[in-house]
């Protein structure tokens, strides 16, 4: 870059001015963009030094750099490999657009770069990236062999433990086996005690009605009023 064009882009620095509207900072609605102030009474109309500047002549920068890159280089707008050809690589400088894909940008880099134009947003693209499906295969291979591992040693474990189970079950059915054999020897011993109760109970009953039958039937009466009937 000649010494004359860095001495312009110095001055186009130093000469520039940033022009907001007023009212920006102070309300959220308000964007940056300039608009002409059109108030009576407004500060900024009426130029006021804290309150930004007007556009008016003398803030534009010089004529040979304006619409310059920083770097020397005018900037062209490229998305596909013909829109190469008829570029100057002295005075101008290739931006890749942003909707180009990795593939097709690896493709256009290596064309700007042999043509020897400088590419303002180079990128280094990976190109290994192809390869990462194939270590989660093996990855995958890997957790499947170490499943099919464990699960042998897990069942081997859980075998011992059933075994266990199976010892401890016929203990408590021996118990409940003896506990109704107790309940079936304390039946009778409660029916024994009951019965010599009512026997006792029973025996004076039956002498009663005994005593009493012999002398209700007295049979010796009966042919006495027969005899006296037939005397008559």
């Amino acid at each position: 870059m000649a010494t004359e064009v860095k001495r312009l882009i110095r001055v186009r620095v130093e000469k520039g001015a940033r022009f907001k509207r007023d009212g920006y900072g102070k309300k959220r609605q308000l964007s940056d963009s300039w608009r002409k102030p059109r108030g009576q009474h407004n500060k900024q109309r009426e130029q006021k030094k804290a309150k930004g500047a007007l556009p008016k002549p003398g803030f534009g920068s010089p004529v040979a750099v304006r619409g310059m890159h920083p770097s020397g280089f005018f900037e062209v707008l490229v998305s596909s490999v013909k829109e190469l050809e008829g570029l100057d690589s002295k005075t101008q400088a290739v931006r890749i657009s942003a909707t180009v894909g990795d593939k097709k940008r690896v493709a256009l880099q290596e064309a700007a770069l042999a043509a020897g134009l400088k590419v303002l947003n180079a990128r280094t693209v990976k190109a290994k990236a192809k390869k990462a499906p194939a270590k989660k295969e093996e990855a995958k291979g890997e957790g499947k062999q170490k499943k099919e591992e464990k699960k042998p040693a897990a069942s081997k474990a859980k075998a011992p433990a059933k075994k266990e189970v199976k010892k401890e079950k016929p203990a408590p059915k021996a118990e409940e086996k003896k506990a109704p054999a107790k309940k079936a020897a304390a039946k009778p011993k409660a029916e024994e005690k009951a019965a010599p109760a009512k026997k006792p109970a029973a025996k004076p009953k039956a002498e009663k009605p005994a005593g009493a039958k012999p002398e209700k039937k007295a049979p010796a009466k009966k042919p006495a009023k027969s005899g006296v009937k037939k005397n008559e």
